[in-house]
Order: C-alpha cells, then structure tokens, then sequence
C-alpha cells in the first residue's frame, strides 16, 4: 500500500487507466508540460507523449468539441476543466452534444468521455474559481455525475468513470488535492462507482454530504460525539444517478436528516435529495428535512469565503435544530 494525497491518487489512477488501455488520452489546459494547475496530471505527457496527453489552447469549447468527435472514433478521451467556473464556454457543447448523442443515434454512438472538473471554494482564489456548478449537470439528462471526497475513492473512481461508456461529469475537491493522505490498496475491490457509502455510522441524526463538505460533516459528527449526539455522515458520492437506498436506511433508523453542500441552496442539490427523503420516509422522520450550503449570492472575494462556505457552527446549529422538534 502506498499513502497519497487525493491528487497523488488520481494522477496514479489516470495513469493505471492509460497504461491499461491505449484509448484513453488526456486534453486540457497546461495538462502536458506544467502538470495541470494542481499538478494532477504530472509526468503523464513526459511518459506517455503529446499525442496522449494534449495541451490544448485556451478554449474550453474547443476541447469538449475536439472530445466529442474522438469519442465517437472509439477514444475515451479525459477532458480537464481548469476550474470550475471555466466551464460554462463549453456548457452548450456538454448539454446539446456530450448529453444527447448516445440517445439521438437510438444508442448507436456512445459516449465515452469523463469531463473533469475541479471544483469548490476554500482555496482564497478570485471569482470563477471556486464555484460549485453540480446541480447544473445533476440536472442534464445524459449526463452522470460522480463527486470523489478522499484519496481512495479519487484513485478509484477515476479510473471506473473512464472505463465507463457513459459521459461522466467527474468533480474534484480542490482544497481536498493536497490536504489528507491515505493507504491506496491497488489490489483491493472498490465500491461500485454509482453508489453511496457510509463514511461513520450514527443513530440520532443523518448528516448527507459530497465532495469538500464530507470532511466538514465528520469534524460535526465527532463534535456532536463529544455532546453525547450519535451523527451519521453519508458520502453520496454519485449524484446523478443518485444512489439514495442507503440515505432511505438511514433516516429511517435516525428520523433526522440534514444535507450539507457548497453550493447555494436554492434549487441545488439539497432540495432534491429532501424531496426524495420526504416521499419516501415521511412517516419515520421526526422533524424536516433541513439543508446547510452556500448563500444565494455570486461566490464571494476570497477574504470572504470562510463566511460563506458551510463550517463547522453552521452544520452543528442546524443539528441543534433538528434535534429540537
């Protein structure tokens, strides 16, 4: 076992995926020569060369549309998104394009790509770099969206999504990339890629999260631990397909359910998954269903964020709340 960071973890998973399987290639803004701004694809194009690993010009457009075509020749091309916020000059190539093929060719023409996205604040960066644009793509029917929270998963999920046929929305934790380290077993089974896992079991409250709000929600639960509150921390990790069965478990067991993400709440991804909680376990919850995220502004300067972005106060006085009704 080798301990990494997650981006250790997910430079070593590309480059498994690529050593596997001479299909996969990578495109990107200063992917080749600088490494990635993160640094997450280092070394790759020194060992697997520039037709492999392609420094694109600055246009996003251009390299989802160049992916586009490579993938109906039977590449699987790994796009990156430099940031977050960059994306949205290849918004229409990803929702009219990437989305639509596989369904407007009756299944004949897959899809085969993964659109990497770093994504997130709490890296004091500038606007359009610390945003978290998921319910956007969450939303787009074709599209599936998967979100790593740690090194195992980020090692692991990389390389499922580009085994995968499907266009994969592949969201990265940009302030998780040099933060925690972790044991990588290569030859252990991973957990399916669309699926949900319990990251610490707990009986009076269930805290839902993903990506960079998985770490906040676990310093909750062991903070609430010390108040004698038992909180369990779901990592949804896939949220499109959503995979809510265990989250149905759980509240059932708990009554109690709080969604906690960056992005603003309004019409993100908290209020659908409370939708869902409330059609389907009304009867066992024993007090709403309530949601912690960013405020329904545009992201904040960064001397700022730390006021805007979910902490630690904010997720343990809504489980003040929820324990009260």
């Amino acid at each position: 076992m080798t301990k990494m960071t997650l981006a250790k973890a997910l430079n070593a998973g590309l480059r498994k995926a690529m050593e596997d399987d001479p299909k996969v290639l990578l495109m990107g803004e200063d992917v080749g020569k600088l490494g990635g701004v993160f640094r997450i694809t280092d070394g790759l194009q020194k060992d697997f060369g520039e037709d492999r690993v392609i420094d694109s010009p600055l246009a996003e457009s251009g390299i989802i549309g160049t992916a586009v075509g490579m993938a109906m020749r039977g590449y699987r091309p790994v796009c990156e998104i430099q940031f977050d916020g960059f994306v949205y000059p290849a918004y229409d190539q990803i929702v009219s394009q990437v989305a639509k093929l596989h369904f407007r060719t009756h299944g004949a023409v897959k899809m085969p790509m993964v659109i990497r996205i770093p994504y997130g604040g709490g890296i004091g960066a500038v606007e359009h770099h610390s945003e978290s644009p998921e319910a956007q793509f969450a939303h787009t029917p074709g599209l599936k969206v998967v979100t790593c929270s740690n090194p195992i998963d980020g090692y692991w999920m990389i390389q499922q999504a580009i085994a995968s046929d499907d266009p994969i929305v592949f969201l990265e934790p940009k302030r998780q990339y040099h933060a925690d380290k972790a044991d990588i077993d290569e030859t252990a089974v991973p957990v399916p890629l669309f699926s949900s896992r319990i990251a610490r079991p707990g009986a009076d409250l269930t805290l839902l999260a993903y990506g960079p709000t998985v770490k906040t929600c676990l310093k909750v639960a062991e903070a609430a631990a010390g108040e004698g509150r038992s909180v369990e921390v779901v990592d949804l990790r896939t949220l499109s397909p959503l995979d809510l069965e265990p989250v149905y478990d759980s509240v059932r067991r708990t009554g109690r359910a709080i969604v906690v993400h960056e992005a603003h709440t309004n019409l993100g991804m908290g209020s659908e998954i409370a939708a869902r909680i409330t059609e389907r376990c009304f009867y066992s919850l024993q007090a709403p269903v309530l949601r912690v995220g960013g405020f329904d502004t545009p992201y904040p300067p960064s001397r700022l964020e730390e006021e805007y972005l979910p902490d630690l106060d904010r997720v343990l006085d809504a489980v003040d709340r929820s324990l009260e009704f």
